[in-house]
């Protein structure tokens, strides 16, 4: 099964070469990946293509350390959505923690470990383990080296002060020089060892953002999570692939099948054949995604009822009153009332004549 990946990936191999004297043309036409490609949202290139990325890209620049120079040019929205989830995080431990949740918008089969670890030198630690899902393909040496030198970067741009791994570990063999990994990481790394890894201090990574924004931050947050929940697993059906464009696409664009045939590199026709082969059809998706998101949005108060239709690309609110009276027998207003005051009876505290006796039995121990 292939393993794809966010086109972006691929536009910042290309952005790194160029930095090298790479044109992006040379590139282009010995891998078959256009940069420009990378500008719609949704667009995937596959593993085979990333491998092929790097390794022109190092032999053209002459650059055997091109992956850890690309993590060091990163800059904030490279990633698009899982850039600011992780740079609105209140700690570089939250942001790890999201990157594990969250990094499928980018991957299809990288996973993130974090795992708790104690030493009498150091105290409290944790491990960041990156590694393919079992049976996924392997991740090249230039790709492993960029993906633990921007956690790294990252950490270090969003706190404002460095903050150097204790240990660092890689899958792949030795390279000939490794006084660059030196000077990215701060300490020598391991090689052939078991996983790709980074060994922190505890402590360090409790260091709040200079980038922290709680606003922010529940906004995009809110946001990875509905396009991850649309996501089709590796391989999955063309219903999947098109709930997971609208999800993108709502809110920016007026959505039509012929824009999602588009995005997803298919003729109207065929699209619409491939849908009917799943027993759906593209309206009745626009629908559920709709509904889901209605839903969802609805719940939250800082929302108006103007902008959850606006989010859901509706023209304007009446039609997406008809269709919140359609899907739920209730009007918005209602249903947000309702959802206030189940929320206002949970936060209530309770009268003690309400409370439940305590047994006596346990009472008294």
């Amino acid at each position: 099964m292939s393993i794809e990946m966010s086109a972006r990936i691929g536009a910042m191999i290309v952005h790194t070469a160029s930095t090298r004297g790479v044109p992006a043309e040379l590139l282009t036409a010995a891998t078959g990946f256009d940069p420009a490609s990378a500008a719609t949202p949704d667009a995937r290139m596959t593993l085979e293509t990333e491998t092929a990325l790097w390794e022109e890209a190092a032999r053209r620049s002459g650059d055997d350390h091109i992956g850890l120079h690309a993590a060091e040019l990163l800059r904030p929205g490279v990633f698009d959505v899982l850039d600011y989830v992780l740079r609105s995080a209140p700690t570089v431990s939250h942001a790890l923690e999201r990157l594990a949740r969250y990094n499928r918008l980018e991957h299809d089969a990288a996973v993130y470990t974090l795992l708790d670890e104690t030493s009498p030198e150091h105290g409290a630690l944790t491990r960041v383990e990156h590694a393919f899902l079992n049976g996924f393909g392997v991740q090249s040496r230039h790709s492993a080296e960029f993906t633990l030198a921007s956690h790294v970067v990252i950490a270090s741009q969003i706190t404002g002060v460095r903050l150097p791994p204790l240990a660092v570990e890689f899958r792949h063999a030795e390279p000939s020089s490794l006084d660059e990994h030196v000077r990215v990481f701060g300490v020598r790394p391991r090689f052939a060892a078991p996983v790709n890894a980074l060994l922190w201090r505890r402590a360090d990574l409790e260091r709040p953002s200079l980038q922290a924004d709680a606003a922010l931050s529940r906004i995009v947050e809110r946001h990875a999570q509905a396009l991850l929940d649309a996501m089709p697993e590796p391989g999955g059906s063309y219903a999947q692939r098109v709930r997971r464009q609208l999800t993108e696409q709502l809110g920016r664009d007026a959505v039509s099948l012929q824009l999602i045939a588009r995005s997803l590199r298919v003729s109207e026709r065929s699209l619409q054949r491939r849908l009917a082969s799943e027993q759906t059809t593209f309206d009745a998706l626009l629908d559920e995604v709709r509904r889901e998101l209605g839903l969802r949005y609805i719940a939250d108060p800082t929302l108006s009822i103007s902008e959850v239709a606006y989010l859901l690309s509706y023209s304007e609110p009446s039609p997406f009153h008809r269709a919140f009276r359609r899907w739920t027998g209730k009007t918005a207003g209602a249903v947000r009332s309702e959802l206030a005051a189940a929320a206002l009876r949970r936060t209530a505290p309770r009268s003690v004549a309400a409370a439940p006796a305590v047994p006596a039995a346990r009472a008294a121990r």
